[in-house]
């Protein structure tokens, strides 16, 4: 049993209490829910919040922190439990404005670990970069199988493996290129990716698709856009 708190740590630990009370939130969203019992919600929040690190170690050869530290999974637990709380608390308008602060605040964190992990252990920054991803988006993608939903790093989103990337690659260029601490190197790169990803949410801008092959194109028959359905609709003026 390890209890010591060095830098990394402690970041790690932020990372994986974020991406706990992150999780939990998404569990209980309509499109995610699926009767879970508070047990279920609570398991849910650990492994989306400890899933990164321990991919990240694996990675890296090491033994998962969070099965050192009792930390880790005492915390995750927590915050799992505070946003179920929350929830329970909050009107639907709270919930879907928390969730989009919760995701932004939640992604950069095991992203910016991850490339410091990596580099650390003398590994290429094209590497560091891919262990970022890796460890930012494993937890969510097990909450998304769990929930039977598309993972969300594969589908159109607001430049979710975007943020984690810039998150990493922002880390990498303090931390490498311009000799920074670990600390002010963390705080520039998740400020940095923090306010894409919450600007990108708040904003719609989303990841391009590729273009679609014209067998499909022709199969298709698309209805008006949104903003043309909504003027449609009986009774949908503004306001």
């Amino acid at each position: 049993m390890d209890w010591k708190f060095g830098d990394f740590t402690i970041i790690d630990l932020i990372a994986a209490t974020t991406n706990a009370f992150n999780a939990a939130l998404l569990a209980r969203r309509p499109d995610h829910y699926k009767h879970f019992t508070v047990v279920g919600i609570l398991l849910l929040g650990v492994i989306g919040g400890l899933a990164g690190g321990i991919a990240r170690d694996i990675l890296l050869l090491q033994t998962p922190a969070a099965l050192l530290n009792p930390a880790y999974l005492i915390l995750a637990l927590v915050a799992a439990g505070a946003a179920l709380a929350t929830d329970y608390r909050s009107g639907q308008a709270l919930r879907g404005g928390l969730f989009q602060f919760a995701t932004s605040l939640a992604l950069p964190w095991y992203a910016i670990i991850g490339a410091a992990e990596a580099m650390d252990a003398g590994l290429p920054h094209l590497a560091a970069v891919l262990i970022g991803v890796v460890s930012a988006t494993a937890g969510r993608y097990l909450v998304d199988l769990t929930c039977r939903v598309t993972p969300k790093l594969f589908i159109r989103s607001e430049w979710y493996v975007g943020t984690t990337v810039l998150a990493a690659v922002a880390y990498l260029v303090c931390a490498a290129g311009f000799r920074l601490g670990v600390w002010p190197a963390t705080l520039i790169a998740f400020v940095v990716a923090f306010v894409f990803r919450y600007a990108a949410m708040l904003r719609g801008w989303e990841e391009p698709e590729p273009w679609e092959p014209p067998e499909l194109q022709a199969a298709e028959n698309p209805g008006p856009p949104v903003h043309e359905r909504r003027d449609q609709e009986p009774g949908s003026g503004p306001g």
